[in-house]
């Protein structure tokens, strides 16, 4: 046995020991440390995420807040809609199912919520950022105001106090959390775009150094600061004595935008696994059963080589599921019907390179030429079909996301990592495999390869 194929073994054995450990439901964190000095570089939560139908979570309906009798035209409800969903990607939630329904409603689904006081936070506020002139009055944080933005009120009791809005969050460009430099609290750094913004906001600032430029949102004071001089680049920070997460939530509303219309929650339940308990282990069962009848026929059918592509398999099965845990990707019913699927089509490459083979060797090949020919000859058929299943996967894809329908997005996810990775499986991995054992040339026979 050469050095290379050695190496080649030992990095095939380290893969696949990893993600046959990574792979394991009580595999939950994955850390690295240094060491030396013991020092966490890095961790992560490595659990799988279940979806809905698995696992539960939360559901919210929102309603447009408007005045009785007012029409929401679809358009703006659809908006409303695309940044709700943006803003809870930005949580680190994947696959929720948003839907609007009817005129004014949208409801919300979300997989496996933790904190939901937190994210209802986050995507239930219209998210309305505004920069107000305050003169010289004392404003504190969390107190309500009326503005003159987007238009001067009409119904506000006489003796109300009508603040002028300098800027809004639409001029803003950048948005992040940060920590101050004296007082180490969070904060929200902010940038204003270039050109009209940032002079607007350069020559208030320079005009009433010693007044107040109040920051509001949702018409609720966050911070009143006293300008003490001139911004001139549109830069700023946000004090409000934030926690990390309420911090994090106000630069995912800053970030991805106000709602169009205003919204309020008219219902917010917790709900269990659409799917029960039993069906999900069924599902399972039905898919252990689909994977050992397909090692078994490989095994009797190729014989050594199907025994050997079985080895191959488990490898396959280890490394998608791992990325399923690193990606992540949320696991729904159909997500794990696009993993059992791609493990038919990896076993599909196996039998078009044996039974390439299997003709070499009837036509007088040796083991290895006729290896390396089937290899050779197999690998158009095989690019070509997984270049295909991956093409479609894409337009799955795409339906799933323009149409909200985040179970053919889960399908497709599932489905084209494990195609992606069959490429390895088969033709790394097998051919490794098949080429060591015909190297050491104690199997010579031809009935052990499948003739």
């Amino acid at each position: 046995m050469t050095r290379e194929r050695l190496v080649e073994l030992l990095l095939i054995a380290l893969i696949g020991v990893a993600a046959i450990w990574l792979a394991l439901p009580s595999t939950t964190t994955l850390t690295i440390t240094n060491p030396l000095t013991g020092e966490v570089i890095f961790s992560r939560d490595v659990s799988y995420r279940r979806g809905l139908d698995l696992a539960g979570g939360l559901h919210v309906v929102l309603e447009a807040d408007v005045p009785e009798g007012t029409e929401v035209s679809s358009d703006r409800m659809e908006a409303a809609r695309e940044i709700i969903e943006r803003r809870i990607n930005a949580l680190g939630t994947t696959e929720p199912i948003i839907q609007v329904a009817g005129n004014n409603r949208i409801v919300v689904d979300i997989p496996g919520v933790q904190n939901p006081d937190e994210v209802i936070a986050t995507f239930g506020q219209t998210g309305l950022l505004e920069f107000i002139d305050a003169g010289t009055d004392t404003l504190v944080p969390g107190q309500e105001v009326v503005t003159d933005y987007p238009e001067p009120p009409a119904d506000v009791p006489e003796g109300t106090k009508v603040y002028h809005t300098i800027l809004t969050g639409a001029d803003l460009e950048t948005a992040s959390v940060g920590f101050h430099p004296e007082t180490n609290e969070p904060v929200v750094s902010f940038k204003f775009k270039d050109g009209e913004p940032t002079q607007k906001l350069r020559e208030f600032t320079r005009n009433n150094v010693g007044r107040v430029m109040a920051i509001v949102l949702d018409k609720r004071v966050i911070s009143a600061p006293v300008i003490r001089d001139e911004i001139p680049n549109g830069s700023g920070i946000i004090e409000g004595n934030f926690t990390l997460e309420s911090a994090r939530a106000l630069e995912i509303q800053l970030r991805y935008g106000a709602l169009p219309v205003p919204l309020k929650i008219v219902q917010v339940r917790t709900v269990g696994a659409t799917l029960g308990e039993d069906s999900v282990q069924r599902s399972v069962l039905a898919g252990l059963i689909g994977v050992i009848s397909v090692a078994i026929f490989m095994l009797l059918y190729y014989r050594l080589p199907g025994l050997l592509a079985n080895l191959a398999l488990i490898i396959y099965g280890a490394v998608s599921l791992s990325l399923f845990k690193l990606l992540p990707v949320t696991l729904t019913l159909a997500g794990i019907a696009g993993f059992i699927l791609s493990i038919g089509m990896a076993v599909d490459a196996n039998i078009l390179i044996f039974e390439r083979m299997k003709e070499e060797l009837r036509s007088g090949k040796s083991l290895g030429a006729a290896a390396r020919i089937g290899f050779r000859r197999a690998w158009p058929s095989i690019r070509d079909s997984n270049f295909s299943t991956l093409i479609t996967c894409a337009i799955l894809f795409w339906f799933g996301a323009t149409f909200g329908a985040s179970i053919v997005k889960g399908f497709a996810v599932t489905l084209a990592i494990g195609v992606i990775v069959s490429f390895f499986s088969a033709i790394f991995v097998t051919r490794i495999f098949l080429e060591t054992v015909m190297g050491l040339g104690r199997v010579t026979r031809e009935w052990w390869y499948g003739v």
